[in-house]
């Protein structure tokens, strides 16, 4: 499910703003996003997780594209 807005580290996040740049480094970013049930990703952005949502960035800017609820199920 898409969301337009949610919470993470006691800050509201919309489509459109930018993450803290934690949130850039290797060790937030989603690789795997098949097995989360996720789209692929646009050339030029990847997935983090905050606040339980995954979070479609730009890898350059950290600018929120997409927002999918966590409540997606993985396949077995």
């Amino acid at each position: 499910m898409n969301l337009m807005v949610f919470t993470a580290d006691f800050t509201q996040f919309r489509v459109g703003d930018t993450v803290p740049p934690l949130y850039l480094t290797p060790e937030y970013t989603i690789k795997q996003w098949q097995q989360r049930n996720l789209p692929a990703p646009d050339a030029g952005t990847h997935y983090t997780y905050m606040g339980g949502s995954y979070v479609l960035i730009t890898d350059t800017e950290g600018k929120i594209v997409k927002i999918y609820d966590g409540e997606i199920f993985y396949q077995h």
